[in-house]
C-alpha cells in the first residue's frame, strides 16, 4: 500500500460524511469556501488535542472523561470563535452544518494518525493476532474507523452544534442553557463510545447501539432545524 493510497483512505470517510451532511442544507447551502476552511480548522485542532491528551496517562479515566472534554471543548471553541460570528451563520441548521465540517476535519486528522500507526506497525500487529496479514490489519482499522469512529465525531458534536444553531436565535439565557445541555450530552456520549471502544470487540454491540441512538437524535435535530429555517417561506 502506497503512502498516497493510505492518505486517501484516511480522508475518504470524512469527505463522504461531509458531503452527506452538506446535502441536508437544501434551503440555503453554505458557501463551499467557508465549509472547506472550517474543515481545515478542524484538522488543525486535531494537533493540540493530541498533545493535550498525551499529557495524561492512558488510563480508563482519561479515555472516557478527559479525552471527551478536551476534544469537544476544542471543537466547540473552534466553531464558536470563528464561523459562528459569520453573517453566513443565519439559520439554526447552520449550527449542525458547520459543526459537521469542523468535527469531520478533526476526525479525518485523527483517522490519518491511526491509519499511519497501523501501517507502520502492521507487521508486528499481524504477528500478534496470528489471523490477519499486514494489509488485513490496516484494512480492519480502516473499516472500523470509517463506519464507527469517524462518523461518531460528527454525531457527538452535532448535539451541541444543533443547540448552538438554535441558541443564536433564542433568548441569551435560554440559549446558554441549550448549549450547556448539548455539550454535556456530547461529552457523555463521547465518553461512553470511548468506553465501548476500549473494550472492542467484546463491547461492539454497545458501540453499535449507541451509534444508532445518536443517529436518531441527530437526524431528528436536522429535521427540526430545517422546519425552523427562516428561508422556508422565501
Amino acid at each position: 500500500m502506497s503512502f498516497v493510497t493510505l492518505l486517501l483512505a484516511a480522508f475518504a470517510p470524512g469527505l463522504f460524511w461531509l458531503w452527506f451532511f452538506y446535502k441536508k442544507d437544501k434551503l440555503e447551502p453554505e458557501p463551499k469556501r467557508l465549509i472547506v476552511m472550517t474543515f481545515l480548522l478542524g484538522m488543525g485542532l486535531g494537533i493540540p488535542a493530541t498533545v493535550l491528551e498525551l499529557l495524561f496517562t492512558e488510563s480508563l479515566f482519561a479515555i472516557i472523561l478527559v479525552a471527551p472534554i478536551i476534544e469537544e471543548g476544542l471543537k466547540y471553541s473552534g466553531v464558536r470563535l470563528t464561523v459562528y460570528r459569520s453573517a453566513e451563520f443565519n439559520e439554526p441548521l447552520d449550527g449542525i452544518i458547520y459543526t459537521a465540517a469542523l468535527a469531520l476535519g478533526f476526525a479525518s486528522m485523527e483517522n490519518w494518525l491511526y491509519l499511519l500507526a497501523a501501517y507502520l506497525n502492521a507487521s508486528d500487529m499481524a504477528q500478534s493476532t496470528e489471523t490477519l496479514s499486514p494489509f488485513g490489519v490496516v484494512a480492519s482499522v480502516f473499516v472500523v474507523r470509517a463506519f464507527l469512529s469517524v462518523p461518531s465525531h460528527v454525531l457527538y458534536s452535532s448535539m451541541w452544534g444543533s443547540a448552538l444553531g438554535r441558541a443564536k436565535f433564542a433568548d441569551p439565557a435560554q440559549g446558554n442553557a441549550m448549549i450547556q445541555r448539548g455539550l454535556l450530552l456530547a461529552i457523555l456520549c463521547h465518553g461512553l463510545f470511548n468506553f465501548f471502544a476500549s473494550h472492542f470487540p467484546e463491547a461492539v454491540v454497545g458501540e453499535v447501539v449507541l451509534m444508532v441512538v445518536m443517529w436518531g437524535i441527530v437526524l431528528r435535530s436536522i429535521r427540526e432545524c430545517q422546519k425552523a429555517s427562516p428561508h422556508r417561506s422565501l
